[in-house]
């Protein structure tokens, strides 16, 4: 592909986490079915996980049209048989794309009834988002996970209402600084919300940088 021509994003912070999220994914995903990732960004962390989980199916989405072609130029220069092309999907939407009755072409060779949504994976989003985004994110978990399905969400959280690292105290007063609907969120509100959509906290994992992994099940 000519160089001018390659839509491809890097996150420098994919390289540092990629490998723990996978050992944590490897311990949590059902052994077959479809992962949804929502806001997938670069698209790096889509291509790595892919041919490492399979043979599980891997459906990448973001809302942003440039973070989309990224993905789409990443998963063609590392293809894999389970990538899917990704879709547009905004969680703040009432009905997403994977619920509607004439699926988006990439996914029509997708038999849900065969290949259910098992899992959503989410990282690093909810903290650079509106409080809204967190709250569609665990409703469309709610409407879309098959019994027992997972909802994998990764990111710095608060904890009993309090920073865990002075690092991730500053990383939260630089996001307010961006933008005053994002920041930081307690990890307790974010239980709370799961709660009352019928997901139930069932482990949460230390990671590098002062990071989580927190694990729903439906």
């Amino acid at each position: 592909m000519n160089e001018s021509l390659d839509a491809r994003q890097y996150a420098l912070a994919t390289q540092r986490n990629r490998e723990p999220i996978l050992n944590v994914l490897l311990q949590v995903l059902p052994p077959t079915g479809t992962v949804l990732e929502i806001s997938s960004g670069t698209g790096e962390h889509a291509v790595f996980f892919a041919p490492r989980l399979q043979p599980r199916k891997w459906i990448p989405s973001d809302p942003n049209p440039v973070a989309r072609a990224s993905i789409a130029t990443w998963r063609e220069h590392c293809p894999a048989d389970n990538l899917y092309p990704p879709i547009a999907l905004d969680v703040r939407d009432p009905i997403w794309e994977v619920e509607q009755d004439e699926l988006p072409e990439p996914l029509q060779d997708i038999d849900f009834k065969c290949n259910p949504i098992v899992a959503i994976v989410n990282i690093n989003m909810i903290h650079i988002s509106p409080w809204s985004a967190c709250l569609g994110l665990l409703a469309g978990a709610r409407r879309i996970l098959s019994p027992n399905g997972i909802l994998y969400l990764y990111g710095p959280f608060k904890q009993g209402g309090k920073h865990t690292a002075r690092s991730n105290a500053n990383f939260d007063e630089s996001l307010r600084a961006q933008n005053p609907e994002w920041g930081v969120r307690d990890l307790d509100e974010v239980v709370a919300v799961a709660q009352a959509q019928n997901l139930s906290l069932v482990e949460t994992y230390a990671m590098p940088a002062n990071n989580l992994s927190v694990i729903f099940q439906a």
